[in-house]
Order: C-alpha cells, then structure tokens, then sequence
C-alpha cells in the first residue's frame, strides 16, 4: 500500500515538472538576474502559422482615369502615408475601462426515507425467525434513509483599466483590403518584464490622419497583457498547490 502511495506521489510530481518544465527552466536559468528580453522575430507568428482567411467578396478592378490626379483610395491628392501593405507600421491605442460585479448563491437540500414491511405471506411470516435473526420484525423488513445537502456561493468584482500605445506591423493584406495585424512590446523595469501583444484585423479607412487607430476598431482582436519576474511568481499559486488543486477531485 505504501509502495502504491509513493508511485502515486511520484507520478504527480512527474506530471507537473512535464507541465511548468519549460516555465520552470527558464525562472532557474533568471535567478538573480533580472528576466531576459526575448529576440524580435517577425509578427506574423503571433497570429499563428497559417494565414487569415475570411469569407471575401469578388475582387473589384481598379480603374484608372485618364489625366487625374486623384488616386482611387487617397485622402489627398499626394501619397497616404498610413500603413495599407505588408511590412508597413501603425500604432494602436488601447484605452479599456471596464468593471463587473457578479455574485449568485446557490443551496440545495434533499432528505430521502424508505419502509417497506412483508408483515403476511401466506402464513410463512412466522417461518422467518427460523432464517432471519430474531430481531426481524417482518411489518418493518426494509428502511432506509438518506441526506444530502450542498452550498455553493461565488462572487466576481472586476475592475480594469489599460492605457497603452503599441505599434503594430501588417503581417498580410486580405482580398477584400482589409489589413491583418499584429504587434509586441516588451519592458522591463527592475527585475520585471511586462509584455503586451495584440493581432487581429483592419479596415484601412479606420486608420486615422497619424496612422492610429482603436482597440475596439480592430476585429477578432487578441489582446495579451502581462508578464513575468519576481512580482508576477508572488501573485501565483505554487506549482504543486496548482497540481493539486486540478487533479484534486473534492
């Protein structure tokens, strides 16, 4: 029995050294450092390996006038300067003020009881101290009773407020000229590391005069906000409590 128990330890301490391997060899490899600003790579990974694809409407031709001025497109009569192909910057300016407060309680109480007696069968009733113990009464042969109850109370009160700029870069244009964004940014301050990343999808004419445009302009936005470092560990449960609240089941 023993033996089975320290398996079972071993195994769960294997599957969580399997799941925060990678998080914990890199917190290992940052002791007494402050945390390492990662490489820049191209952004397009952060919308994933594979292109965007959305239901597009036939392409239209472009029609050129003769001996105009006027671009088709343009706000002006000189070249635009917002963001509108692949490789081209933008800045996106996030502003989020949102608060929610949700609390529920829930109670539940259940009380069962059961008697069933054979006080008469054809005259054998008085047969059955012979095979039954002498206890048996046979207008009370079966009782049973049953309790339960449950409580359940949550409460949520959420307060957010994010105000950041960040550039992004556009990772494709699709048919239809809507743009395909993404971005990172990374700070560190003392010996932590905050991290923002946004992607999603634009319409060129929300871009604004100075090439900006809203975070809640921007369709199936993705918005990451965090970080990690010395404070970051502090606010999170440790590995083991988190193991063991997941595989925990009561």
């Amino acid at each position: 029995m023993f033996a089975r128990s320290l398996l079972t330890v071993a195994g769960a301490v294997a599957l969580g050294l399997t799941l925060s391997g990678c998080n914990a060899l890199t917190r290992l490899s940052e002791v007494g450092s402050a945390p390492s600003l990662s490489q820049i790579e191209n952004p397009a990974v952060i919308t994933g390996a594979q292109p965007v694809a959305m239901p597009m409407p036939a392409p239209e031709p472009l029609h050129q006038e003769a001996n105009s001025l006027w671009r088709p497109g343009s706000r002006a009569f000189f070249k635009d300067q917002r963001a509108s192909d692949v490789g081209d910057i933008l800045t996106v300016v996030i502003q989020i003020d949102d608060s929610a407060t949700l609390s529920n309680k829930s109670d539940r109480t259940r009380t069962n009881s059961e008697n069933a007696g054979l006080p008469a069968v054809l005259g054998f009733e008085s047969k059955f101290s012979k095979v039954l113990p002498s206890a048996v009464d046979p207008s009370n042969l079966i009782e049973a009773t049953s309790d339960s109850s449950s409580e359940g109370t949550g409460s949520i009160n959420r307060s957010e407020a994010i105000d950041l700029r960040v550039a992004a870069m556009v990772t494709q244009v699709l048919p239809n000229g809507n743009l395909v964004i993404a971005g990172r940014q990374e700070t560190r301050v003392n010996f932590e590391l905050r991290q923002l990343q946004i992607a999603g999808i634009i319409r060129p004419e929300d871009l604004t005069s100075t090439n900006t445009i809203n975070w809640d302009q921007i369709a199936e936005a993705r918005i990451s906000y965090g970080g990690r470092g010395t404070m970051s560990d502090v606010q999170q449960p440790r590995y083991g409590q988190q193991l063991y609240d997941i595989l925990w089941p009561f």
